[in-house]
């Protein structure tokens, strides 16, 4: 079983709490099941989000979707003039027997454009 990272990410339509919970549960979801992940494994998760959220911790939808005992953070993308606004990104540690060409990264809605070279 080889330790593998996974990225992801999601552009907000609003700064909600309750919008970003729904669409950050979204993109934890989809990379497990395009992985087929369960929470046993997840070694951890970096969160990011862009400067202009202020509404919740990203890491706090995680926990929504019963990941528990998965070490989480969350820190603030850099303010890149220009750069998409309201995106929370992932980085996910994982344990799995896929390759590193087998993972699937997921870049959901508006955020594909972020990462065209590996979004699935």
């Amino acid at each position: 079983m080889a330790v593998r990272a996974v990225r992801g990410a999601v552009q907000l339509e609003r700064d909600e709490a309750g919008h970003m919970g729904e669409q950050v549960r979204a993109l934890l979801t989809a990379i497990l099941e395009r992985n087929g992940l369960t929470d046993e494994d997840l070694i951890s998760i970096w969160f990011t989000a862009t400067p202009d959220l202020h509404s919740d911790y990203p890491a706090a939808a995680a926990r929504g979707i019963g990941l528990a005992d998965v070490p989480l953070i969350c820190a603030q993308e850099l303010d890149i003039e220009g750069a998409m606004p309201r995106v929370v990104r992932v980085l996910a540690h994982i344990e799995t027997d896929r390759t590193r060409s087998e993972i699937a990264h997921v870049y959901l809605g508006a955020a594909a454009a972020l990462r065209k070279d590996i979004a699935q």
